[in-house]
């Protein structure tokens, strides 16, 4: 027990290392106070240490998130004001929370498959490209309206004159530092070495009176009660859902992630409690929307961390730092942070992943690429429509267009598959057709899967078609019309129809709607084999062929 603790406590204290500097920087990515960053990685923590299913799960404010709320904040408060944005915060962590809880009443938890793996690439990608750009200006010591990512990328061209060569230099030596030692020693405490080493160059050169802007004052101790302000709940809602389903999405994906062997499995409708509790938490105490991150969690593993007893040394330490080096976060220059946040952002980007997606399936690259330009011509709250819009068309396409293979049987053994060029050997049987369609048959692809019969049906002629339905686990009223009325005009037409390898279930919806009447027990068959015996005895034909 005292081993496994020792390494939860060193596990924890790592994390911190990490999680603080980046806590920090991705709460100027939402155009906060560095301090809401600190409380993210406070009470949202705790409450998910209490509440969650996953052992190391690290939970606070993400890149992503940071960037969703950014977005929703700038149009709820448009003057920026601070005590505003603040509340306004608050307000969006708390309908956040709200809407995970209620989701969690509704067993909604499958929600998180909904997006799938290709778009939520892209999509990623998109939010990173536009994390990245929203940093260079900081990293030059330069200040431009945002109007959207290409007219701000026009803004910043026409800015670059103004460039200070101070903060340029500070930030290339931050990532540079940062880059090298991610490079030579993943998961080390790189970000607290170079906030650390921003804030002793900012105190013993004095960089603020040399025109580079720091962080400023970062009120010391503990978060102060901050309430939602109801008349702000209209207007945030439709944001808020939009982080919700991101904030869950990020946290199953990174809970399944680093489960191992013989831990309890992520259970998602539990996640959304625990995280709709903890950003309801921290919003009463000023934090911003938060769920689980990969980077964080990975440290925790990495070094050894077993429970969230590591979760709960990391938000002792934020504590900590709250309590008592809050006077010395504020020399902090901000180009050290938006060094930071680009580093750490640019991992969404993953040029291998949409390499590998393409290799596998086109269609699915083309989902990727959509998302990403998505995000960049719409925006990140935007870009999570058309990343579920991809995800549900793209599950829409597969479900309407089931393949229907041509079976045949593997020469000299009894072994039946779809015909295919890499096995041309495979024998058929003259005047007998095997069609397999698979999936669910219903009334979105009943259609699809009708002509598809229809076209290899007159394609190859047969006397008998044999539907082998082993792999179809479910049919709706709508196909089975498109097979009764498919067997009167086949049976118009001089072809017989027989039906093999139904499931119980299957087979009691073909007997309710009457068509096992209609076709007798002659031309029900237990599976495919049997359809080729029955054949084979009752049909002399010339020699099996291909």
């Amino acid at each position: 027990m005292l081993p496994r603790l020792r390494l939860d406590l060193v596990a924890g204290l790592t994390a911190a290392a990490v999680v603080l500097p980046k806590a920090m920087a991705y709460a100027t990515v939402a155009g906060l106070p560095v301090a809401v960053g600190l409380y993210t990685a406070f009470v949202p923590m705790i409450v998910y240490a209490l509440l969650g299913t996953s052992r190391v799960l690290s939970v606070s404010s993400t890149a992503t998130l940071a960037i969703l709320a950014g977005t929703q904040l700038g149009l709820a408060v448009p003057d920026g004001d601070p005590a505003r944005l603040l509340v306004a915060a608050a307000t969006l962590s708390a309908l956040t929370g709200a809407i995970l809880i209620l989701a969690s009443a509704l067993r909604l938890g499958f929600v998180a498959n909904f997006i799938s793996t290709p778009v939520l690439t892209g999509f990623k990608a998109g939010i990173g490209l536009v994390i990245v750009f929203d940093q260079v200006p900081k990293l030059l010591g330069l200040h431009i309206d945002k109007q959207g990512f290409f007219r701000d990328l026009l803004s910043l061209i026409q800015a670059l004159p103004e460039t200070s060569l101070i903060t340029l230099g500070l930030a290339v030596l931050t990532l540079v530092l940062l880059a090298t030692m991610e490079r030579l020693h993943p998961h080390s405490p790189a970000p607290l070495i170079a906030v650390g080493g921003g804030i002793a160059l900012s105190w013993l050169f004095g960089l603020e009176h040399l025109g580079v802007s720091t962080v400023g004052l970062i009120p010391q101790g503990l978060p102060s009660l901050t309430l939602p302000d109801p008349a702000l709940l209209q207007q945030l809602l439709p944001g808020a859902f939009g982080i919700a389903l991101m904030s869950f999405t990020e946290t199953i994906a990174a809970g399944r992630a680093f489960a191992v062997s013989g831990e309890p499995p992520i259970q998602p409708n539990r996640e959304l409690l625990a995280i709709g509790a903890a950003n309801l938490g921290g919003a009463v105490l000023g934090a911003m929307p938060a769920g689980g991150g990969t980077s964080q969690t990975s440290v925790v593993r990495a070094v050894g961390g077993h429970s969230q007893a590591a979760s709960l040394v990391t938000a002792g330490a934020t504590a900590a730092t709250m309590l008592v080096l809050a006077p010395l976060l504020g020399l902090l220059p901000n180009a050290v942070l938006a060094a930071v946040v680009i580093v750490y952002s640019l991992g969404l980007i993953q040029p291998g992943e949409f390499r590998a997606i393409r290799r596998v399936r086109n269609m699915e690259f083309h989902w990727a690429l959509a998302a990403f330009v998505g995000v960049l011509v719409f925006g990140t709250l935007k870009g999570i429509v058309v990343a579920i819009v991809l995800s549900l068309i793209g599950l829409a396409s597969q479900v309407a267009h089931p393949p229907v293979h041509v079976i045949g049987r593997k020469r000299g053994a009894d072994v039946l598959r779809p015909l295919s060029p890499e096995h041309p050997d495979d024998e058929t049987f003259p005047g007998l057709l095997i069609l397999r369609p698979e999936g669910r048959l219903f009334f979105a692809n009943a259609q699809n899967v009708g002509d598809q019969i229809l076209a290899l049906t007159r394609a190859h002629r047969p006397q008998v078609v044999a539907l082998d339905l082993s792999r179809v686990f479910d049919i709706e009223y709508s196909a089975l019309q498109m097979l009764i009325q498919g067997e009167r005009r086949a049976a118009e037409a001089g072809i017989t129809l027989w039906l093999a390898g139904l499931s119980p279930s299957v087979l009691d919806y073909v007997r309710a709607s009457g068509f096992a009447a209609r076709l007798g027990s002659e031309r029900l068959f237990f599976n495919a084999r049997e359809v080729i015996r029955h054949y084979q005895a009752n049909y002399p034909s010339p020699t099996a062929s291909r």
